[in-house]
């Protein structure tokens, strides 16, 4: 395998794990915001605002990830 090609598996790896990890990240935020509701359904608007934030955030993290795994091939 040459070492272009070596690179642009590894690339792929990496961005596939910072996909991996995101989509991971998000469905535990989720499945705890979910559980926080169904004990607190008063406190709705707070956790889901909370969880949108963190979500969203996570999200940018792993666009950045891939951005750079891709980039740095």
């Amino acid at each position: 395998m040459e070492q272009a090609q070596a690179a642009v598996v590894l690339a792929s790896i990496g961005a596939g794990l910072a996909v991996i990890g995101a989509g991971l990240g998000i469905g535990r935020i989720g499945g705890s915001a979910m559980d926080a509701i169904a004990r607190q359904p008063e406190a709705a608007g707070k956790i889901q605002l909370a969880m949108i934030i963190s979500a969203a955030l996570i999200e940018g993290v792993a666009l950045f990830a891939v951005v750079v795994a891709l980039i740095t091939k």
